[in-house]
């Protein structure tokens, strides 16, 4: 299943499981939750994980009157914030937001992982999509691409890029980019979105790749130059700033996606009524206004939906690791 196929089953997904709710007995329904439900995020704050768990737990707190706590907690390339949920106990009080590396990439990256997402997580429901944005700063003399491409086929590896880490989204986009263009660039990778941003800016990477969500406001306030959003389609938030395809690299693809899950046993109508509650935000057009101006894109849909992604996604992701050669130890 495809992030385009999961588009325009939410709403539909949304009404069902509100249904389900309402044909829940009354009792079970007030029991869940009693008391305050922890939502790890297994990056540092900042990030574009960071503000969508903010944004959609923030209107799931005001509509349900719920109180949701955002931990972060980064490390490992999320596996440490993941593995805090798929330990914790299956009561409803401990939730993750995953991510397309900690759920999908890394169990093909990580010599050794603390859990299994396919068996160790109870998957909840997806909440955003957002594509990659290649970007230089606003005084590079690099102005599209094609630049950076003809860059780096005049001296190999001179250039260099960072990343949020080894092994992210961004990290094997950019690795499927400098096979298709047959350019090789030295990877820089970083522990999380803000210190990269900071150093291409400074002038220390001369590339950097990441979410649209993380650089869109480092692209409009002038600091930075978005060269390609690794999208089948333009961002409606960045317009001007063209598609790898349309630059010439014909059939490139890369978006990172986002859900909520929780520990592995997760009680049938306690996903029922988280998967309801994260809908019901996800459709509030304040919250689908919010994630579009960040750079993503409201998905939602029923847990089933985001169960078969993630075993999509782990066999996508597995050949690009192996074709790359990334390894983390």
């Amino acid at each position: 299943m495809t992030i385009n196929a999961l588009r325009g089953a939410a709403p539909i997904a949304a009404l069902f499981i509100v249904g389900v709710i309402a044909a829940l007995p009354a009792a079970a329904q007030n029991a869940y939750p009693s008391r305050s439900i922890r939502l790890v995020v297994p990056f540092p704050a900042g990030g574009a994980p960071d503000m969508i768990a903010r944004e959609v737990a923030n209107k799931v707190t005001t509509q349900q009157g719920w109180t949701i706590i955002i931990e972060n907690k980064p490390g490992s390339g999320g596996n440490v914030g993941v593995d805090v949920a798929a330990k914790a106990k299956p009561d409803g009080y401990t939730l993750v937001l995953g991510q397309t590396s900690n759920l999908a990439i890394n169990p093909s990256l990580y010599a050794k992982m603390p859990y299994n997402a396919q068996k160790d997580l109870t998957p909840v429901g997806l909440v955003a999509s957002a594509p990659l944005v290649l970007v230089v700063a606003s005084n590079s003399p690099y102005k599209t691409l094609a630049d950076v491409v003809a860059a780096g086929k005049a001296k190999p590896e001179h250039l260099n890029y960072a990343s949020s880490g080894s092994g992210t989204v961004a990290h094997l986009a950019m690795e499927q980019l400098q096979k298709a263009a047959d350019v090789r660039y030295t990877h820089v990778p970083y522990k999380g979105a803000a210190q990269g941003a900071t150093d291409l800016i400074g002038g220390q990477v001369q590339m950097y790749i990441s979410s649209v969500p993380t650089l869109m406001g480092h692209i409009k306030n002038g600091k930075m130059r978005g060269l390609v959003v690794t999208s089948s389609k333009r961002s409606a938030d960045l317009p001007n700033v063209p598609t790898v395809a349309e630059s010439g690299v014909e059939g490139f693809e890369a978006v990172t996606w986002f859900g909520i899950a929780g520990p592995a046993g997760l009680p049938k109508d306690i996903v029922a009524t988280l998967n309801a509650a994260f809908n019901k935000a996800l459709e509030a057009p304040d919250v689908r206004q919010k994630l579009a101006d960040q750079g993503s894109e409201v998905l939602g849909g029923t847990p089933e939906s985001f169960a078969t992604l993630i075993r999509s996604e782990t066999t996508r992701w597995a050949t690009v690791v192996t074709e790359s050669g990334a390894k983390v130890d």
